[in-house]
């Protein structure tokens, strides 16, 4: 049986004070080594912001300014309704819906089967380029750099080489959106292929499975929900760019609307802008309905 003596009690408590002192010596190193850290970012984007600044020529007085000529022009493009006559007033305004109508059904089309033949390609690039799914240093250097190209490039400049390789229309359009697509959803999707959990991985390897079936077995199951998220909200932004790619003959209502710009007509303008405004907003509606049913939840958010 071991007593304690009062030396030891003494020790004992020299020892507990030692720790506790050098675990506050600890902590309070680590505190200096964050805050040190942080202040440098901080320095660091606040440099980066005043050199954006300088750069972009940026100038609130200038942005003062220009703000009510900027609703001017807004205004500019809206008719003028009036009660006596709306529905004459309203005729006018949207004197080429049907016609509007069918090449705004032409851009959707265009952003849908752009966003599936992207995501396809993004699906088969995200698994060689995602660190923790492939060994080889140079299939994820590879992966990872045609991701990077797909998406730098920007949409308008490859509907201009695909509309000089294939001509006018939605096809090259289509390829534009398609590309750019699969760049963004890959780096995404790699993203996270890197996050789920390697216990199923693990077990999958463990169990014979060869390289195919553990992206099949082990990651997808994980992974789908979050592509399925990606993919509507990528689906919504190529409708939206899809309008703009008309500029160039690529096809979709946007060719319409740079012809009205050129032309001034302003009301015209304004028709398919908020056609444009009110596609965008039922997608958004439908994407989010579909994306909550995915991922087994109701609209209010509860399981």
């Amino acid at each position: 049986m071991s007593v304690l003596t009062p030396a030891g009690g003494l020790r004992a408590s020299t020892t507990q004070q030692e720790r506790l002192l050098s675990f506050e010596g600890r902590y309070r190193r680590e505190q200096s080594t964050r805050l040190f850290w942080t202040l440098g970012y901080a320095l660091l984007f606040f440099a980066a912001l005043l050199a954006s600044i300088n750069a972009s020529d940026f100038s609130l007085p200038g942005l003062v300014k220009g703000l009510p000529m900027a609703w001017n022009y807004i205004a500019g493009t809206l008719p003028k309704l009036s009660i006596a006559t709306f529905g004459a007033d309203m005729a006018d305004w949207y004197w080429g819906l049907n016609y509007w109508l069918r090449l705004l059904l032409e851009t959707i089309l265009m952003g849908f089967a752009g966003t599936v033949l992207g995501g396809l390609l993004a699906l088969a690039l995200c698994f060689p380029a995602s660190r923790n799914l492939v060994a080889n240093g140079s299939v994820y250097f590879i992966a990872r750099r045609t991701l990077e190209f797909c998406r730098t490039v920007p949409e308008l400049v490859f509907a201009l080489i695909f509309v000089f390789a294939f001509g006018l229309g939605p096809f090259a359009g289509v390829l534009a959106i398609a590309v750019h697509t699969a760049g963004s959803l890959g780096k995404l999707f790699a993203e996270v292929n890197e996050n789920v959990d390697p216990r199923p991985i693990e077990g999958v390897r463990a169990a014979g499975g060869n390289w195919p079936m553990v992206m099949r077995l082990a990651v997808v199951p994980q992974a789908l929900p979050n592509y399925a998220s990606y993919l509507l909200l990528r689906f919504e932004i190529n409708v939206r760019g899809a309008s703009a790619l008309g500029i160039v003959g690529a096809g979709g209502i946007g060719q319409d609307l740079y012809v009205a710009i050129r032309q001034f007509e302003y009301t015209d303008i304004s028709a398919i802008m908020l056609l444009l405004i009110a596609t965008t907003s039922v997608i958004d509606i439908l994407c989010e309905f579909i994306r909550h049913r995915l991922i087994g939840h109701d609209l209010t958010g509860s399981a």
